[in-house]
């Protein structure tokens, strides 16, 4: 039975992905900061699809938590979901630099760490996946958030670069608006966005398990964000940049 760790896996997309790889036959490894909720989540999904779910509390901003994660990686998993993250209600000069530094731990620091942690054990069996959830927004530029992003898809190409030849796969994730508790934690008013723009937790984790598995470094979920994505990469950056008052995720 093939093992996934999966960090920030009791909403939104990451408990998408544990749905998803449960049913699949995977045991998992869950990782939150809530431990109450972290238990429940893992019960559930043990009595559901009765398959082995270790629960492992720790917060990913912090070097303890990080730390913890990455010795549980050591062990050996042979598919990681670096799905913890968070948003900002306001731009970065409206933002505590603490609290853009803690993005930048959890976002770039946790993704690299986890990452370089799980690759050995892969690379000595000759396979298995990392999968980085970044974002659309990695496209835009939208303040720290979006940097932190699209670092992720940076690091992820250049990690599936290197490892590909050990059949290893590692992917960047850029859904696009997910219903999910990201943007009411951000404080983020969403109520003028039309509903085709959402996308579900469900079917975000689908995409991205067919696309790692057709070996792609990076998953755009849905036709209308390939093309967000596609235009992103060909107009000016000044133009680009009065789309990013929007938050992508």
């Amino acid at each position: 039975m093939p093992t996934a760790l999966i960090t920030g896996a009791t909403a939104g997309i990451g408990a998408a992905f544990a749905r998803r790889l449960a049913a699949d036959g995977f045991s998992l490894v869950l990782v939150a900061r809530d431990e109450e909720r972290l238990a429940a989540s893992a019960e559930t999904l043990h009595k559901r699809y009765g398959v082995p779910v270790e629960p492992l509390c720790a917060d990913l901003t912090t070097e303890e938590g990080t730390a913890a994660a990455e010795e549980r990686l050591r062990s050996g998993i042979d598919l990681l979901v670096n799905n913890a993250g968070f948003g900002h209600h306001g731009g970065f000069l409206d933002t505590p630099v603490e609290e853009e530094v803690r993005m930048l731990r959890l976002h770039c620091e946790a993704v690299l760490r986890l990452t370089r942690a799980a690759l050995p054990y892969m690379i000595s069996k000759g396979r298995g996946g990392v999968i980085n959830v970044a974002s659309v927004a990695a496209f835009l530029p939208g303040g720290t958030y979006s940097a932190t992003k699209s670092w992720v898809v940076s690091y992820s190409a250049s990690a599936a670069n290197m490892v590909n030849r050990h059949g290893v796969r590692v992917m960047a994730l850029c859904p696009g608006f997910v219903r999910t508790e990201f943007h009411d934690r951000a404080k983020l008013d969403m109520s003028g966005l039309p509903p085709f723009a959402w996308l579900s937790a469900d079917r975000v984790a689908a995409d991205a398990m067919r696309d790692l598995a057709r070996g792609a470094w990076v998953s755009v979920p849905s036709a209308r964000y390939k093309a967000v994505a596609a235009l992103a990469r060909l107009l000016p950056l000044n133009l680009v940049g009065r789309l990013a008052r929007l938050r992508y995720r």
